[in-house]
């Protein structure tokens, strides 16, 4: 984003907009994070609303929110588009194209004739608008709120409230900050952070330590339901619908879940099938170490991408093709996987 574009935007902030938040659909805790912060930020001038094209899980339900700060476009759909159809701008957070919205609100969003803002650290952004923020080599795109705010010249504004949900997004994304994107910088805002009143302790606590019974279950069944593929350094875990709803599966149950799988000694691919019957899909999250891509793995054959170590995708054959299909492609890459982690 170029000095000009800042001063523009410092301008389209100068007076009152109506402004709408949106992150992609299953939020996460950065995508969550980034939304609440920015509102917060934004809200003491301007009308702000996030609408989310569906919920967030219930570990992050104890993020500083105010009682209409969220829409739900899934169940609130109506007052989702008013909201849509009133506003001047719309940020778009931690997504880097508008089918991560789901195809219903897609085609909402997609009617908007404003100025669209986007802030995302994901790979190959689409072009949707001249706003464009983005960079890959940042861990998380809370960690981007807060660089886009320095280029406002408003890390002053950041309060308890903002830097409370700024560091949520980086923790989650950056997996409590063990993952090589954690960069010097990163451990620098999250020092600014805590000093402006991100309580450390109580977030990780809040995020990580506080299960519910089925939950701790459900990872029983996955850990139990893990394969290896040695040949390949390989390794996947399934969840079939009726595993999910033994134990009383709720959302963000499974958040985590397949980097047990990667953490195998030797394995350096890893990946969690996750049958929902409601979509009539199979979703997957993919994860990796050293140069293996699971954004071009994923962008390849399964209708998603990501990080180059962290990726998500899709399938609509059934929970067995699915694995059948990933288990045959594994051949393929069987000397990018063996070579990965070569220097």
């Amino acid at each position: 984003m170029t000095n000009t574009q800042i001063s523009e935007i410092k301008d389209l902030l100068s007076t009152p907009q109506n402004i709408v938040i949106i992150p992609h659909k299953n939020p996460d805790g950065d995508a969550i994070g980034s939304s609440l912060a920015l509102y917060h930020y934004l809200k003491d001038k301007h009308a702000v609303t996030i609408v989310s094209p569906n919920d967030y899980p219930e570990f992050l339900k104890w993020l500083p929110s105010d009682k209409n700060a969220i829409r739900f476009f899934d169940k609130q759909n109506k007052q989702s588009k008013r909201v849509l159809e009133k506003a001047t701008i719309v940020f778009l957070l931690d997504f880097n194209a508008l089918h991560r919205l789901g195809s219903d609100m897609e085609k909402s969003v997609k009617k908007f004739d404003g100025t669209f803002i986007m802030i995302d650290h994901h790979q190959q952004p689409d072009p949707i608008t001249e706003y464009i923020y983005s960079d890959t080599s940042v861990c998380s795109t809370c960690q981007m709120v807060y660089h886009f705010l320095e280029k406002l010249d408003a890390v002053n504004k950041v309060d308890a409230d903002i830097a409370t949900c700024l560091y949520v997004g980086i923790m989650t994304d950056t997996g409590s900050f063990r993952f090589p994107s954690t960069t010097s910088t990163t451990h620098r805002i999250i020092a600014d952070l805590i000093d402006k009143g991100a309580d450390n302790a109580q977030i990780h606590n809040n995020v990580y330590d506080v299960n519910s019974y089925g939950r701790l279950q459900l990872l029983g069944k996955a850990l139990s339901n893990l394969k290896v593929e040695t040949e390949f350094r390989t390794s996947y875990i399934t969840l079939s619908q009726a595993e999910l709803d033994e134990f009383d599966f709720q959302k963000g149950d499974t958040e985590g879940v397949v980097n047990y799988a990667l953490s195998l000694d030797g394995i350096i691919f890893a990946a969690i099938f996750i049958e929902d019957v409601e979509q009539k899909i199979i979703k997957m999250s993919l994860r990796s170490k050293g140069a293996f891509s699971v954004n071009q793995f994923a962008r390849n054959h399964f209708n998603g991408g990501g990080h180059d170590n962290a990726a998500g995708g899709r399938s609509e054959m059934t929970l067995e093709e699915t694995v059948n299909n990933f288990l045959s492609l594994l051949p393929t890459y069987k000397t990018e996987l063996l070579r990965s982690d070569e220097v």
